[in-house]
C-alpha cells in the first residue's frame, strides 16, 4: 500500500525569513570588501533582541566568512532553534519556478551553494533546515521542486535520515535523493566508481592518528599503500584544511605534530602534471547525466585551486581556460566520454560535481565528487 504524500502550504511572506544569502555576502569577501562593519551591526542586534531570524543567519555566514567558524555555528545553531525556513531575493515578483532546498545545520561548505546557480533567474529559492529536534514541517511550504542540499559529511547525516524517511511520500519532485548523496563519502566513492574503463580513482582509505605512522623501516607507509608519498588529510575537511602531500616517515611525525584531530583519509599520490610541468585540475558539474565544464586551473603546484592557480591575474591561463570550456564538448568530454558516462550513471544523482584531472597515460583521475562544490558566479 503506498503511503499518502506529505501536505503542502502557500506561506505568506511572514513564513519565509528573507536573508542576503551566500552568492552575495561571498562575493562581497572575494571583491575585497570589509564585512566587519555588516558583523558588528548584525551581532549587536542580535544581542539586543532586535535581529531577524535571517539577518542572524547572515551573521552566521558573516562571521565564517571572516574565518570565525565556532562564532558562525554557535549563531546559526540559536537562530535554527526557533526558525528554519528562509527565502532569498528573486529577481521578479512573479517567480516561474519555486524552489525548496533542503540543508543541514552544518558549516557554509556543507550544503550545495545552491544561490550562486539562481542567483537573477527568476526562480524562487527557499531553503528548509532540517534539524534532528524539530523534525520537518507539516504541512510543508508549497514548491513547484525540492532539493537536496545536504552532503554526505558526518554533520549532514541525521538531516539525510530525516528527509530519506519522508522521501517516499514527498508531493513534488524530489532531486538528489539522499540514499545516492550518502554514497559521495571519499571512502565509498573509490568503490562505486572502480572499474569504469579510462577511469583512475585511488582508494581513500579511513586510518585514525596510531595508524599514520609504520613501523621505523617497515617497507609498508601507511594503511597498506605500498610506498611513500601518500596524501593525508583529516577526516571531513574541506577545501584543502590539512592537505598534505608526504614523502616519508619524518614528514609524517611533523605533520602529526601541527595537526589534533585523530581520524585521516589517506590515499597514494599521483603525479598528474602534463609534459610542460605545471598541474592541471578541472571542475566538471553533471546535471541530468550530462557533464558540463566548470572551471580549470592551472598551476605549478599538485595541491590545487581555483583561488590559489593565480588564473585571474594571468591571461595565457585563462586563454587555456577558455578554451577548454569552448570546446569542452568536443574535446575533453569526448575523450573522456566512457569514464564520465559510467561515473554519472553510477552516481546517480540528478546534480553533482566533480573535481578531476587527466593522468599522464590519458586516464580521467578522480579527486572527488559531491553536491557541494562552487560553480562560480
Amino acid at each position: 500500500m503506498q503511503s499518502e504524500s506529505l501536505e503542502l502550504v502557500d506561506l505568506t511572506c511572514a513564513g519565509c525569513a528573507d536573508r542576503i544569502g551566500m552568492a552575495r555576502l561571498a562575493k562581497l569577501a572575494f571583491d575585497g570588501a570589509d564585512l566587519r562593519p555588516l558583523c558588528q551591526d548584525l551581532t549587536a542586534k542580535l544581542l539586543d533582541g532586535t535581529a531577524e531570524a535571517g539577518e542572524g543567519l547572515d551573521l552566521s555566514l558573516i562571521a565564517q566568512l571572516l574565518g570565525d567558524k565556532q562564532t558562525g555555528l554557535a549563531v546559526q545553531q540559536d537562530i535554527l532553534a526557533s526558525h528554519r525556513l528562509f527565502r532569498l531575493s528573486c529577481a521578479t515578483d512573479n517567480p516561474r519556478l519555486r524552489v525548496l532546498a533542503l540543508a543541514a545545520a552544518t558549516d557554509m561548505g556543507s550544503n550545495t551553494p545552491i544561490e550562486f546557480l539562481l542567483e537573477e533567474s527568476g526562480v524562487e529559492l527557499m531553503v528548509l533546515y532540517a534539524v534532528a529536534e524539530a523534525g520537518l514541517p507539516a504541512p510543508l511550504p508549497d514548491h513547484d521542486i525540492a532539493i537536496v542540499i545536504a552532503s554526505d559529511s558526518e554533520d549532514c547525516r541525521d538531516a539525510l535520515r530525516m528527509i530519506d524517511q519522508a522521501a517516499p511520500r514527498w508531493p513534488r519532485p524530489l532531486l538528489n535523493p539522499p540514499k545516492l548523496v550518502c554514497n559521495l563519502d571519499r571512502d565509498k566513492l573509490h568503490h562505486l566508481l572502480n572499474g569504469i574503463d579510462g577511469l583512475a580513482i585511488p582508494a581513500t582509505i579511513p586510518v585514525t592518528r596510531a595508524g599514520l605512522l609504520p613501523p621505523a623501516g617497515s617497507a609498508e607507509a601507511v594503511a597498506g599503500i605500498a610506498a611513500f608519498p601518500i596524501i593525508v588529510r583529516p577526516r571531513g575537511s574541506h577545501a584543502g584544511a590539512g592537505l598534505a602531500k608526504i614523502d616519508d616517515r619524518a614528514a609524517m611525525v611533523r605533520y602529526l605534530d601541527q595537526r589534533r584531530e585523530e581520524e585521516f583519509f589517506v590515499s597514494r599520490f599521483v603525479d598528474y602534471s602534463s609534459d610542460d610541468g605545471l598541474f592541471r585540475k578541472y571542475r566538471v558539474v553533471f546535471v541530468d547525466g550530462r557533464p558540463y565544464a566548470c572551471h580549470m586551473a592551472i598551476a605549478d603546484r599538485w595541491d590545487i585551486w581555483y583561488l590559489n592557480a593565480g588564473m585571474s591575474g594571468n591571461s595565457g591561463k585563462r586563454l587555456e581556460e577558455e578554451t577548454f570550456m569552448r570546446t569542452f564538448d568536443i574535446g575533453f568530454a569526448r575523450r573522456h566520454h566512457t569514464a564520465l558516462a559510467g561515473m554519472a550513471g553510477r552516481i546517480g544523482l540528478d546534480y553533482f560535481l566533480i573535481d578531476c584531472a587527466e593522468t599522464k597515460d590519458g586516464s580521467l583521475l578522480i579527486f572527488e565528487a559531491d553536491n557541494t562544490a562552487v560553480v562560480h558566479n
